[in-house]
């Protein structure tokens, strides 16, 4: 068995692939193919969603509710997600993408062997997809707004600002036309020379700041584009978007839009949910609303 092919990097939301696995586990009946359109939820940093949709063989179909990371050790043991001992890329294991599907069971055509097609629920993926290139924008404005509270060098993010994303982010969580980003304001942070007191006493200030770079960037209307070393689901990929102020490239395993032109507006809120921790929510209106 090879690690899966993907094609969800380029944009694809249909295609075939041959039923390579079909395992059950107490989450239902999950199915490897050996070549996906699907983006797969990440078993170590689960910021975006796995993709759903439809697994079809002729008249007959399945809905997967959501494509995981799966993996099969060279000693023969396969896990699923959350239950994958190691993190993604570790040697001795090859990586796959699972299709968990509705029923408690694959039904008897879903077999090894049978070639199926795919089809990702589109809607859903380009909703994603602008949750996740706007909460990548959000933390880039986010670090340019706060830049002036560093005291140390805070080592540089994607424009070359000061990285308080990178610092501070204690989790992403990625949804439908938005996300929601948890930053630890804590004694590490201050020992790493930030002044949180002064971040504190000017949120309000420090969110309208974000928000009108936001407004700049995506009146730009730049290119965003994913970059692949390679077409397998274990092949890095990378987030590059062409902003005004620079291209900003980072690592990033998931979809993107391919362009800001597809945002009417992002715009994001700061709030302190106790002293030492910030979230940050961010909202999306796609440019056809």
């Amino acid at each position: 068995m090879s690690a899966t092919v993907v094609t969800f990097p380029a944009g694809e939301t249909r295609g075939q692939g041959v039923v390579s696995r079909v395992h059950a586990d107490d989450g239902g009946a999950v199915v490897v193919v050996d070549a996906t359109s699907f983006h797969p939820v990440d078993h170590t940093w689960p910021d975006q969603p796995g993709d759903a949709g439809t697994i079809r063989l002729g008249d007959d179909a399945v809905r997967v509710t959501e494509a995981v990371m799966a993996a099969v050790g060279d000693d023969g043991v396969f896990a699923v997600g959350a239950d994958i001992p190691v993190k993604r890329g570790v040697e001795g294991w090859t990586w796959l993408v699972g299709h968990r599907v509705e029923a408690a069971e694959a039904p008897e055509w879903l077999t090894a062997g049978v070639t199926v097609d795919l089809e990702v629920d589109g809607s859903r993926r380009h909703a994603l997809s602008r949750g996740h290139s706007a909460c990548h924008l959000a933390s880039l404005a986010l670090d340019l707004a706060v830049a002036d509270l560093w005291r140390k060098d805070a080592g540089a993010d994607a424009l070359g600002n000061p990285d308080f994303e990178g610092r501070a982010n204690q989790s992403s969580r990625i949804h439908e036309d938005g996300a929601v980003d948890e930053y630890r304001l804590g004694k590490s942070l201050r020992k790493a020379g930030f002044d949180t007191e002064a971040f504190t006493v000017t949120l309000a200030e420090r969110e309208a700041r974000i928000n009108a770079q936001l407004a700049v960037w995506t009146a730009a209307n730049s290119a965003s584009i994913i970059e692949v070393d390679g077409p397998m689901i274990i092949d890095r990929r990378r987030w590059r978007c062409s902003l005004p102020d620079g291209d900003a490239v980072m690592l990033c395993g998931g979809t993107h839009v391919s362009s800001l032109a597809e945002f009417a507006s992002i715009a994001v809120t700061l709030e302190l949910t106790d002293p030492q921790t910030l979230v940050m929510t961010t909202s999306v209106v796609g440019a056809e609303a």
